[in-house]
């Protein structure tokens, strides 16, 4: 590998292997609504599963999932906020230790106008190949933004039973 310029003390170093997931999706609505039903409690509940969020959503803001029993799980932080264009939240898992052995990931969410629709692009990444939590929210998030779209687009969700984390596991192995 070509050594690049890092901003730490101006040291040369290696890339770090990273492991990312991006989902892109179009949704017949509004910038505004989209942002509305990623940033509000009681529609993040109806389409992520029963799943509360809890967050103020400015930068700088604390970040949790919590499952319907109350169990955190996981947290973070708000690094940027942009209504109703940009989220990037760091995020860390905090249920299954092998996936919270992992560290930090950062979670970006990219929302713009197409004609009718808006355009919802995620970027999940974590500093770290293979990675595990990579491959269970690369079976997760396609779950939960298929509920938020059927939600947006008719008024109710395609999917009723939780998404199963554990079979990303048992693909990974």
């Amino acid at each position: 590998m070509t050594p690049i310029r890092t901003t730490r003390n101006d040291q040369w170093s290696e890339p770090v292997a990273t492991s990312t997931f991006v989902y892109v999706t179009y949704i017949r609505t509004t910038p505004e609504t989209l942002w509305s039903a990623l940033t509000d409690a009681e529609l993040i509940k109806q389409y992520w599963f029963g799943v509360r969020c809890e967050s103020q959503w400015t930068a700088g803001a604390s970040w949790k999932l919590l499952y319907p029993d109350g169990r955190t799980t996981d947290t973070g932080e708000i690094i940027e906020a942009e209504p109703p264009r940009r989220l990037l939240i760091r995020w860390r898992h905090q249920d299954k230790p092998e996936l919270k052995a992992e560290g930090e990931s950062r979670c970006t969410m990219q929302l713009s106008s197409s004609g009718p629709a808006v355009k919802l692009s995620i970027t999940h990444s974590i500093e770290r190949d293979p990675s595990k939590f990579i491959a269970a929210v690369s079976n997760a998030w396609p779950m939960v933004i298929s509920n938020l779209k059927s939600l947006l687009e008719t008024g109710s969700i395609v999917l009723q039973t939780p998404y199963p984390i554990e079979s990303a596991h048992a693909e990974q192995e």
